[in-house]
């Protein structure tokens, strides 16, 4: 097993490198920029995406309006400001700034000299440091997405046995009924729904309309802070969760299906081992490994990307639309941070999977096999 770790961890540095070549490649290519941006803000035209979606919680999503210090020697601006164009100085000293007056090979090659250090750099519209926008937003992603795993998959997956041990039964078509339901409708219209009805849109006040504490967190007992926190994370969980619960029970109880089915199932039963020890002593291992090889998507999807609409309905300002709002506002540093940190986070997952296959089956060995 050491050996295949090693290769492993190995193999994950050409990955790396691979999915930033492309990423950055792709965004070379993309119209516009942080310079072009600056000279739009400058000019009045500029489209804000904090404007697009209401800012968020920390109302720190979006480009500054370009006044004077905003973007350092962009300052300058407000001189320019109605003039047919920009001078051509002017506008070289922002791509120093920027670092655009360098090739984007050598561009490319620091930034990852950087990276493996990880020194992200600084927003460029923000005046702060990558890593404390990301520390910031940091715990509205691990609320949001460790929960959502773990209550999705404590609940899906007995669901999914329970439905495997009655298939055909009325309880397994009913339940097969209201999860297809609950995975046909849409995350953030059900969020809309659940505001409407529970959050004082028109009928109940049960829970709070936006964040993840109340104004009045700080002065809270400890077990009332645990209270509070719990009564903003109901709504946005229910949200997001309605639709995994169908994949994960579903592909349980499929695993499950077709394991009871096979010959050594009837031979256990036949040397007289009770259903449940049939059930999670043998099938169980052997079924769930379908079910272990969908965590790093769902972790990844969870804990990092979560539901831009349903972050933003309910006030919810995550890393994932800290990552989709500085792809539109062409704020680089952010946007590749937040990249190479999924991309690193995702390897270390699909990595900590197979060891995961190891102790569900011991029989699983990796040092026999090849890359």
């Amino acid at each position: 097993m050491g050996a295949y770790i090693i290769k492993r961890l190995l193999l994950m540095i050409p990955t790396l490198f691979g999915i930033m070549v492309m990423t950055f490649a792709i965004v070379q290519f993309v119209p516009g920029g942080p310079i072009e941006r600056i000279i739009a803000q400058i000019q009045g035209t500029a489209v804000d995406a904090t404007a697009r979606f209401g800012g968020g919680q920390g109302g720190d999503s979006g480009v500054r309006s370009a006044e004077p210090g905003s973007f350092g020697d962009a300052g300058m601006a407000v001189k320019y400001r109605g003039a047919q164009g920009l001078d051509p100085e002017f506008i070289k000293k922002l791509e120093v700034q920027f670092g655009f007056d360098k090739p984007p090979i050598e561009r490319f090659v620091l930034m990852m000299k950087n990276y493996l250090t990880f020194n992200f750099g600084d927003s460029y519209f923000r005046d702060r440091p990558v890593v404390d926008l990301m520390l910031e937003k940091m715990p509205v992603s691990i609320s949001l997405g460790i929960w959502l795993l773990l209550i999705t998959n404590f609940v899906s997956i007995p669901l999914g046995i329970r439905k495997a041990v009655k298939d055909g039964t009325n309880f397994d078509i009913w339940t097969s009924a209201v999860i297809v339901i609950g995975y046909a409708i849409p995350g953030f219209i059900l969020a809309v729904l659940l505001i409407v009805v529970f959050a004082g849109g028109s009928y109940f006040s049960w829970f709070p309309l936006r964040g993840l504490t109340s104004d009045n967190f700080a002065s809270l007992s400890f077990f009332g802070k645990i209270a509070d926190y719990a009564w903003h994370l109901v709504l946005p969980l229910i949200a997001m969760g309605i639709g995994g619960f169908a994949t994960t029970t579903l592909l349980t109880k499929n695993s499950f299906l077709d394991e009871i089915r096979k010959q050594y199932v009837v031979t256990a039963r036949a040397k007289g081992l009770t259903e449940r020890r049939v059930l999670y002593g043998h099938v169980f291992r052997n079924a769930m490994l379908l079910v272990i090889a969908g965590f790093p998507g769902a972790f990844l999807g969870a804990f990092f990307t979560g539901s831009l609409l349903i972050e933003q309905i309910f006030s919810l300002d995550g890393i994932g639309l800290l990552t989709y709002t500085a792809a539109l506002n062409r704020d680089y540093p952010v946007f590749f941070a937040n990249v190479y940190i999924v991309a690193v986070v995702g390897l270390l997952i699909a990595l900590i999977s197979d060891l995961t296959y190891t102790f569900v089956d011991p029989r699983i060995d990796f040092d026999s096999r090849s890359l």
